[in-house]
């Protein structure tokens, strides 16, 4: 794939297609590429900081500090360099980084097609694209991602955006206007929607929406539980229950619901996954009374054991609306035909940037031209290899995994999304374990609301299987320091 059509597809014989294609300028790319390639191979492995950049590496932290008005969650400020799924930091130190920064650094680090696609968006004139005014690049962009959205649904439109919370605030607004004058919404127990006004009062976690006045209705379903089918007598009770449960509120209030919002697999909540009867069941009630079904696959697209979680559960016929983001660079929201909107309702001064188009396009070319997919990918290999590595943890240190309440089992999560719950679930020491992690040399992140959960987004296109255990290592190290701490 040519990852240049996506600035300069629109016209021929224009002087910008002359630099597009100018041999020098291509020739000086490549030349670019391999000169910062030569530097990033160096990269091998974890490195602790470089004392000799302690104190410039303070400064740099007290002047963020400043900026955000309160601490860092990690003090994690990149060099600019890394390589595959190693990441170098500014105070020198390198680490595996198994959060890729919620997931935006799928491709790795220091990955040469990613930096030819940003040296190429930074040869084009414009930086920012919009509405009133773009370049080809976020329609193409569009065009590829409605192209593999089509497959195995009927998604036809798309609308591009800058963030995965202003997809979101796309897609209510298609769907309230759809079912006016319906205003409310149904969404699952500890969903996260982002960090607008609105998303904030959908997203099932009360610091998210801390002194924010609720002017958004929410009716919430439990997301399905191993652990609650259980003690309901098994998966086809729980699924009665909150079928129920989703009838009473639509009877309650009638026609009322503009729409369902679907986490067909939850990020923050816990990288909860379910069974695909329990998604039909909750979506044929909704068909039964016209309210839209949104499928938000912000952190999920491209993670599980399909490119899509709507075809890994084959429910791509249900989808009237769907939001993809963080992964792709650029966000988007797509509609059937059906929500196709009216003019007017969506706009945005920007799109994104150039790179956002140039690296977007890239990535939906990798992901749908590679092997990553399926039940024997490399994405359900890896995901096996992690389960492995924890088991391997389990077996060595068992006074570190007691039972947690409210979940099954000690490990979980579909794909590049993984999680595994040392000491409980208790936030406190889950939390204490990430920060010990990052300081051992491992990059990870919580999610859940109780039990909580280590969580990881891993750059699995560029991962390698021999990768995991030397990952491992580092997290046996920091589970050791909370153990020993008590």
């Amino acid at each position: 794939s040519n990852v240049m059509t996506a600035s300069t597809t629109a016209a021929k014989h224009t002087t910008g297609s002359e630099i597009f294609s100018d041999p020098t300028i291509i020739a000086s790319i490549d030349a670019l590429v391999e000169q910062v390639m030569e530097y990033n191979r160096s990269i091998t492995d974890i490195k602790a900081p470089n004392p000799e950049l302690a104190e410039s590496f303070k400064s740099i932290i007290e002047r963020c500090k400043a900026v955000k008005g309160n601490n860092l969650v990690y003090h994690s400020i990149g060099s600019g360099a890394g390589n595959g799924a190693l990441v170098e930091m500014a105070d020198g130190s390198v680490k595996w980084d198994m959060l890729t920064g919620i997931g935006v650094h799928f491709l790795g680090h220091g990955n040469p097609k990613v930096i030819k696609a940003q040296l190429i968006a930074g040869i084009n004139e414009a930086t920012k694209h919009g509405n009133l005014q773009t370049n080809f690049g976020a329609y193409e962009f569009g065009e590829k991602l409605v192209k593999l959205a089509s497959r195995n649904s009927n998604l036809k439109h798309a609308f591009i955006t800058t963030s995965g919370a202003m997809a979101n605030e796309s897609a209510i607004k298609v769907c309230y206007q759809k079912h006016a004058p319906a205003s409310r919404v149904i969404a699952f127990e500890h969903c996260f929607m982002g960090r607008s006004v609105t998303m904030a009062q959908i997203g099932d976690s009360a610091g998210g929406r801390m002194g924010i006045p609720l002017s958004t209705q929410v009716d919430y379903i439990p997301f399905y539980s191993e652990s609650r089918a259980r003690e309901m007598g098994g998966p086809a009770k729980f699924t009665e229950y909150c079928v129920n449960r989703l009838q009473e509120y639509i009877t309650r209030y009638p026609k009322q619901h503009a729409c369902f919002i679907f986490e067909l697999v939850q990020g923050e909540g816990g990288f909860n996954v379910a069974k695909r009867d329990y998604f039909k069941a909750l979506m044929d009630v909704c068909r039964a009374n016209n309210i839209a079904i949104w499928d938000d696959e912000i952190q999920a697209f491209g993670r599980t054991e399909s490119l899509f979680a709507f075809e890994q559960y084959d429910l791509g016929e249900y989808v009237d609306v769907f939001c993809v983001g963080k992964m792709t660079q650029a966000c988007a929201t797509l509609w059937t035909e059906r929500y196709n909107p009216k003019p007017g309702l969506l706009s945005g001064t920007f799109t994104g940037n150039t790179s956002d188009f140039t690296v977007g396009s890239l990535l939906l070319d990798e992901l749908s031209n590679g092997d990553f997919y399926g039940t024997k990918g490399k994405f359900a290999q890896h995901h096996a290899e992690f389960r492995s590595q924890v088991s391997q943890l389990i077996s060595k240190h068992p006074d570190w995994f007691p039972d947690a309440p409210g979940t099954t089992e000690l490990m979980g999560g579909v794909g590049g999304m993984m999680k595994f719950t040392p000491f409980g679930g208790d936030k406190a020491k889950v939390t204490k374990t990430c920060k010990h992690a990052y300081d051992e040399g491992v990059i990870t992140f919580y999610c859940g609301h109780g039990p909580f959960h280590v969580r990881m987004l891993p750059p699995l296109p560029v991962m390698k299987m021999e990768d995991w255990p030397r990952v491992f290592e580092c997290l046996e190290r920091a589970l050791g320091r909370v153990a020993q701490e008590g």
